[in-house]
């Protein structure tokens, strides 16, 4: 049984103006942490020149590629009918890209088939979260 789903997409990392890289972007959904999405960028796409994961809520991409969504350190809106944009915002700045809405659907229908919304709770493993805080705290 698929636990694990990763999809690699095309992304354009938006600099300044009318510089615009296209980098490959890997998105990972874990059954194991249900509520979260993950989004890895490639070591040529960061400033410290190694792979640099953003982990956020599946729910804030699922809502950001209909309506603008977030206020928080990733933020997801529509940008046209084809492209979707999400923003990163960290100490060292903002990193923008746009995404294919259409490669970020399959990859959320994905998701829905392995956790359909409003499930999430089933699939959580509680005693090793909570083993996993405990070992944090001391």
């Amino acid at each position: 049984m698929i636990t694990v789903i990763e999809q690699a997409v095309q992304a354009r990392l938006v600099a300044t103006a009318p510089k615009v890289e296209t980098v490959p972007v890997t998105l990972c959904y874990d059954r194991s942490d249900p509520f979260a999405v993950r989004m890895a960028f490639p070591a040529l796409a960061t400033l410290e020149g190694v792979e640099v994961s953003w982990t956020f809520a599946r729910e804030l991409l699922m809502s950001g590629v209909r309506h603008p969504a977030g206020c928080g350190d990733v933020r997801v809106r529509p940008y046209d009918g084809d492209r979707t944009t999400v923003e990163f915002h960290a100490p060292e700045g903002v990193a923008i890209v746009l995404m294919t809405t259409a490669e970020l659907q399959r990859f959320l229908e994905r998701t829905r088939e392995l956790v359909p919304p409003g499930l999430e709770h089933r699939y959580l493993d509680m005693d090793h979260s909570l083993d996993e805080l405990m070992r944090g705290s001391c």
